[in-house]
């Protein structure tokens, strides 16, 4: 994933970062080690870029920060994390497919951000 387009989030930076944050958030939940995360990073990646300045996505190093990811339920990973203003509405667990993580993720967006980046259609 391309560092411009997201934000390191730790144990001790997830309350300013994310839980402070006003907007929509996603939050992704991951290790090094973990196959399908990078399976996910370039779709996130994409998003980020491609929505820049509406939407924040950060990623959590479940590794690194147990406490976040146990605060949160974290058991399997990819998790990714929806936040709007700071309090958590959704989440997603594992890689899917593109076109079914983007009808979820579409279909979150449509909730919590009325006329938001994905009212149109979703990304392929």
């Amino acid at each position: 994933m391309a560092a411009e387009n997201f934000t390191a989030v730790t144990d001790a930076t997830f309350g300013l970062e994310v839980e402070q944050h006003l907007g929509l958030t996603i939050v992704d939940f991951w290790a090094t080690w973990c196959g399908p995360c990078h399976m996910v990073a370039p779709i996130l990646d994409q998003l980020a870029g491609e929505y820049q300045g509406k939407l924040k996505v950060a990623k959590v190093d479940v590794d690194a920060n147990q406490k976040t990811a146990m605060r949160f339920n974290v058991r399997s990973i990819p998790s990714i994390l929806f936040f709007k203003d700071g309090r958590h509405v959704d989440t997603l667990v594992g890689a899917y497919r593109s076109r079914s993580s983007s009808r979820r993720s579409s279909s979150t967006f449509r909730s919590i951000l009325p006329g938001g980046p994905c009212a149109r259609a979703p990304l392929a």
